[in-house]
């Protein structure tokens, strides 16, 4: 049996949740989302609890029960808490800002990136070196901290670069002169 898969999901005081066939659609305080479970598993929902059942123990049965199980989770707690990630930029002259909407990164390119957030997405710039993305949606969340991450990952020499806030860069020692 999945470890994952087999775990209850407890509703949350104000989430909602709609189960028709494949959709789940759950409807919290800060939003509603909504994914089609893979049709072999079985979501079931009893007094405040769902429950996510798979047909027979064959190993991509099992995989898609612990994925289907955690699927839900988030969506429950997106729309209950939301989801953050936050983000470092270290570098001389390394900034972000915010105009509108848009997130502008002065990263040693020639010209700033413009980032633009998909619906539902805020980005906040709190200080020049640090960047917070937040949302209902996991999946989007950290698709978008990953797609700015990579404008320019950080190296390992001097640092430099953008990272997440408790990565660990692993350092090398460089070049030793005579």
């Amino acid at each position: 049996m999945s470890r994952i898969g087999k775990k209850p999901i407890p509703l949350p005081k104000g989430v909602e949740v709609t189960i028709d066939g494949n959709l789940v659609k759950v409807k919290g305080p800060k939003g509603e989302l909504q994914r089609t479970i893979h049709p072999s598993m079985t979501v079931k929902l009893e007094d405040n609890t769902i429950y996510v059942e798979r047909p027979t123990d064959r190993k991509d049965h099992r995989a898609l029960h612990g994925l289907s199980r955690s699927l839900i989770a988030n969506m429950i707690e997106g729309v209950s808490k939301g989801f953050s990630k936050n983000l470092e930029i270290a570098g001389v002259g390394y900034r972000a800002a915010k105009q509108g909407e848009t997130l502008v990164l002065n990263v040693g390119y020639s010209q700033p990136v413009q980032i633009s957030p998909p619906k539902g997405i805020s980005i906040d710039v709190p200080a020049p070196n640090k960047i917070t993305i937040s949302g209902i949606d996991k999946e989007v969340v950290g698709n978008l901290a990953a797609t700015i991450r990579r404008v320019r990952p950080p190296e390992p020499y001097k640092g430099k670069g953008i990272k997440y806030e408790n990565e660990r860069i692993r350092r090398k020692a460089g070049k030793s002169g005579k």
